[in-house]
């Protein structure tokens, strides 16, 4: 049979096809040029599809983090999560635990908690409970009036000037830490006035830095030279009495505080300074304020506890030269001056019918209520 001829395409049929690249896979580019182009970057093809369509993700786990996109993230920062309140949890509501402040006493610059171990729990006006306070014994009472005694010399042999940068330099921490303050008086005392707890604070700072302006002067008021027949100068110098025992105001806050210790140690004293009350977290905050000033320890001695049980027992003390009985209720005040005439104590004050109010201005009285006079006698030379 005679060969056929082999049968040839017309062109009507090559122009009706797009003709395919000549690279290897072009008929698949070609189809794919219908369809806008991903970017270029990696994963761009996924991206496209996503702003097309609100597709889950092609990654694995994609669908269930879609669904999850609709729901407000949680804070970014740790424990955001969790809940923003609770028993032990932080104003911040991060979920952590609030660090509790340990209270202990403040005897001869350090911190000991009470010989005998026991504590009792401080509370606020509404009943509730604030903080679990050390409860000294008699045994700290005689450690701090020893930690006293021993400081005394440095501290009344130290210029009145230098006593008196020295409450300067306190006043300056008091003040840097004003907020402190404020919050522990607002809890424990002011039952709900915060703008209150803030005042006094305020002029806690500022009177204390009144009685640090003092040392350096006291002399010159309470001190001179004396007219007399002869040939002689007689001069009246003060000095400090010694040890004092100052019984603070239960509820008298830094405030309290400030107007009974203040003056004792600006001419020269040495304290042991008794809270109770809700004063005694103010009364803590403040040895930690002393403890890191320039105050030599031992110069304030810092005891929480019962006024019934150690007001007695430093009245009645033989080192103690001098008490302060503000703090102490007029039913006991008889008592505790029959207590301190043992060693022939100075008492300030000395019962209700003296009583001064704390809160007042403040005058020289307290400055000069733990003072001795000394008479000096030197011939006028020729």
């Amino acid at each position: 049979m005679p060969e056929r001829a082999p049968r040839k395409k017309s062109s009507a049929t090559k122009t009706a096809r797009p003709a395919p690249s000549a690279e290897p896979g072009g008929a698949r580019r070609a189809a794919k040029a219908a369809v806008p182009a991903p970017s270029a970057e990696p994963g761009g093809a996924r991206r496209a599809a996503k702003a097309a369509v609100p597709a889950p993700s092609a990654e694995p786990g994609g669908a269930r983090r879609a669904a999850k996109a609709a729901v407000p993230a949680p804070s970014a920062e740790p424990g955001g999560a969790r809940p923003a309140a609770g028993p032990g949890r932080d104003a911040a509501g991060a979920g952590r635990l609030a660090v509790r402040k340990t209270y202990k006493l403040f005897i001869g610059g350090a911190f000991p908690r009470s010989e005998s171990g026991r504590s009792y729990p401080v509370t606020a006006p509404d009943g509730t409970l604030l903080a679990h306070a050390a409860l000294a014994s008699r045994k700290d009472a005689r450690d701090a009036v020893v930690a006293a005694r021993k400081a005394f010399s440095g501290w009344s042999g130290a210029t009145a000037y230098n006593r008196g940068q020295v409450l300067y330099r306190v006043a300056e921490m008091l003040e840097g830490r004003a907020g402190q303050f404020t919050d522990e008086v607002f809890v424990a005392e002011k039952n709900g006035d915060r703008d209150g707890a803030a005042r006094d604070v305020a002029q806690a700072i500022d009177r204390w830095v009144w009685y640090a302006g003092w040392p350096d002067k006291v002399a010159q008021v309470t001190g001179g030279a004396n007219p007399v027949a002869g040939p002689y100068f007689n001069l009246s110098v003060p000095e400090p009495a010694g040890v004092v025992a100052v019984l603070a105001p239960p509820d008298g806050g830094l405030l309290g505080l400030a107007s009974v210790l203040a003056p004792v140690i600006a001419t020269g004293n040495t304290a042991v300074l008794l809270a109770s009350g809700p004063a005694v977290l103010a009364a803590v905050s403040l040895a930690e304020v002393l403890a890191t000033s320039d105050v030599p320890g031992g110069v304030v001695n810092v005891l929480t506890g019962r006024l019934a049980e150690l007001a007695p027992v430093l009245a009645a003390h033989q080192d103690v030269n001098a008490i302060d009985l503000t703090g102490a209720s007029p039913a006991d005040r008889a008592e505790l001056e029959r207590l301190a005439a043992g060693n022939v104590k100075r008492v300030f004050p000395a019962g209700p019918a003296r009583a001064e109010d704390w809160a007042a201005d403040p005058g020289v009285r307290r400055l000069l209520a733990f003072l001795e006079t000394k008479t000096v006698w030197h011939p006028i030379g020729t």
